[in-house]
């Protein structure tokens, strides 16, 4: 079964040359959520945690996300594909949504 994966990161890995330029997320996540099933309707993940403002996606399959309080993915959001990992800023309290698309 195809999967969307994501995991939670509230701190920011400063750069060693430049500290006030931020280089990466640092690890470890905060949080690995349990993978969302990716299928015909539209799945949620679960909520995002406090203090979280960065999430890195990866997906096994071709889908569309959507990232909102209460999200509804359609085949007409962002399109990832197969095999893709992306990370985005988030707003904690949202949650992120997948369906199938090709």
């Amino acid at each position: 079964m195809a999967k969307v994966y994501i995991s939670e990161y509230t701190t920011m890995a400063k750069a060693w040359a430049h500290p006030d330029q931020i280089a990466a997320p640092q690890e470890p996540c905060d949080s690995d959520q349990t993978p969302v099933a990716i299928g015909g309707a539209s799945a949620q993940s679960a909520v995002f945690g406090l203090g979280v403002r960065l999430i890195r996606v990866h997906t096994d399959a071709i889908c569309s996300i959507a990232i909102a309080a209460n999200p509804t993915a359609t085949a007409d959001n962002k399109r990832m594909a197969a095999g893709a990992t992306e990370y985005f800023g988030v707003t904690p309290g949202h949650r992120l949504a997948c369906i199938t698309n090709t």
